[in-house]
């Protein structure tokens, strides 16, 4: 619901040919007294790096260890997931995410150290050649880590790849505005070598508190997730806004909206093409594909006014047809059987489900709980329709039966959770979490820290499939592959060269 159209002009897609990732970072080097010569090696294909370093500690007032850096500028949000190759001679070698004042051995850094033994750390060190110290996390044997910047506070999350962050912090560390941020590895042993992989690496640029969605810079990335082992990659990066990424029924496009129009990105080529939708230009981030895979559902702003309507047409384009003639309107699911639309609504004052035959005609009203309910979406088997409702105090998934009866809660936790998506074997869905104090239970707005989570169809444990920045546009729309192995999806980042102009 609520999908936004932003009128603004055409934007730069950038592809992501091998080196753009690799280019995350501007070189890379032994810190301090290192014997031997560390590397970093990155997988094209998995997009993955192998970093390797010996070095006898980061600790006290002198480090050693092999850096891969990138200089930034301001705030930043800094994740991968990563693992040390073999069984390692020392339990205190480290990795993980840095960020110092310079390239001498006693800079002031920051840094999240996932130890051998399973220790993980928040250092840091406050003046050069001081000494160093550390705050602990609670858990042990994270593999997920996250480094973040809020002016002179340095956040470590952590967690094991599936749970939850857990979080610490220090304050008042002043390590300059423009410093070095990359990955470590320390064997904590002069002579010896040790080895991590590091995947899904992101480094992220937050948006500023003023910032506006609609007129600053904000970049997209469209990823593909693989479920079973989580690895994910960039497919194709933009400087502007894309969104919400449908799954072709044949598994070879992705369907996404920008700046009101609707695209096709063909996997196989890399490329783009607008999908022609006649005179409906103002499409929004809600759209829908029937179970054939035949027809495209789609929510776009009127051109007589700013509200939501829905519409159908052809996958390949033409010019749409009205089914929703009553604003806002903003659709999310197509019955299995190809018969009804269901979406959100307002009306009586009030958001709601609500469906309608694919032909239009009266529309029934499906919950009438005050609150919002929102982001409906059919089971392959067509025995449920499943929401996000606020009716319980946060965001929550509940189902109902197709006519609306025997609504019922699914999850119940401290995210606020939207946009469940049936998995197509019918057995768990996907949503969208936004981290407690992230955003208010009746808002999905965009630039947050969410999680992707999977849950059993009948509620459960929630894993978590990613840990990203993003929210509105993310996963607003079905994005399962046919198959149900991968889930396509957006996640943001200011564009660096904007985040250092404004700074």
């Amino acid at each position: 619901m609520l999908g936004k159209y932003t009128p603004k002009g055409a934007f730069n897609i950038v592809m992501a040919l091998p080196n753009y990732l690799f280019n995350q970072f501007d070189g890379r080097t032994n810190v301090g007294a290192v014997e031997l010569p560390g590397s970093c090696d990155y997988d094209i294909g998995q997009q993955v790096y192998h970093v390797a370093g010996a070095g006898a500690n980061i600790w006290g007032e002198q480090d050693a260890f092999h850096f891969v850096w990138k200089r930034l500028y301001g705030n930043f949000i800094v994740t991968m997931r990563a693992e040390f190759a073999g069984a390692g001679v020392n339990p205190h070698r480290k990795m993980g995410w840095m960020a110092r004042t310079s390239l001498a051995p006693d800079s002031p850094h920051a840094s999240t150290a996932i130890h051998g033994d399973g220790l993980v750390s928040l250092q840091f060190r406050r003046t050069p050649g001081g000494t160093t110290d550390e705050v602990k996390a609670a858990l042990t044997g994270a593999d997920v880590v996250q480094l973040e910047r809020k002016g002179n506070t340095y956040l470590m999350s952590a967690a094991r790849y599936g749970e939850p962050f857990s979080t610490v912090q220090v304050i008042d560390l002043d390590l300059g505005d423009e410093i070095y941020v990359g990955l470590f590895v320390c064997s904590h042993e002069q002579d010896v070598i040790e080895r991590a992989v590091m995947q899904n690496v992101r480094i992220v640029m937050p948006v500023a508190e003023d910032f506006h969605r609609d007129k600053d810079p904000f970049g997209s990335h469209l990823e593909i997730l693989d479920v079973d082992s989580g690895n994910r990659k960039i497919i194709f990066s933009s400087d502007g806004i894309f969104e919400a990424p449908n799954w072709s029924r044949d598994g070879k496009s992705l369907i996404y909206n920008s700046y009101g129009r609707l695209y096709r990105f063909d996997l196989a080529t890399g490329s783009s093409t607008m999908i022609d939708t006649g005179d409906i230009i103002r499409n929004n981030n809600d759209h829908v594909l029937s179970f054939d895979g035949k027809m495209l559902a789609i929510s776009s702003h009127h051109p007589g006014g700013n509200h939501s309507l829905i519409y159908t047409v052809p996958l390949e384009g033409g010019q749409p047809k009205l089914v929703t003639p009553t604003g806002p309107s903003y659709l999310h699911g197509w019955s299995p059987d190809g018969k009804y639309l269901v979406y959100c609504a307002q009306r009586h004052g009030d958001y709601d489900v609500y469906r309608i035959g694919v032909e239009g005609g009266e529309e029934e009203r499906l919950t009438t709980t005050p609150g919002l309910d929102d982001g409906p979406e059919y089971t392959p088997d067509g025995h449920y329709i499943y929401f996000n409702s606020v009716r319980s105090g946060s965001m929550q998934i509940w189902r109902m039966k197709p006519d609306g009866s025997d609504q019922e809660q699914i999850t119940d936790d401290d995210c606020n959770n939207w946009f469940a998506h049936i998995a197509p074997d019918g057995k768990s869905f996907v949503c969208i979490s936004y981290l407690p104090n992230e955003a208010a239970a009746w808002d999905h707005p965009a630039a947050k820290r969410v999680y992707l989570r999977l849950l059993p169809l009948d509620g459960g444990t929630p894993k978590v499939l990613a840990y990203l920045y993003g929210g509105q546009g993310t996963i607003n729309v079905p994005s399962w592959s046919p198959d149900g192995r991968q889930l396509a999806f957006v996640s943001n980042t200011v564009p660096q060269k904007a985040a250092q102009s404004d700074a």
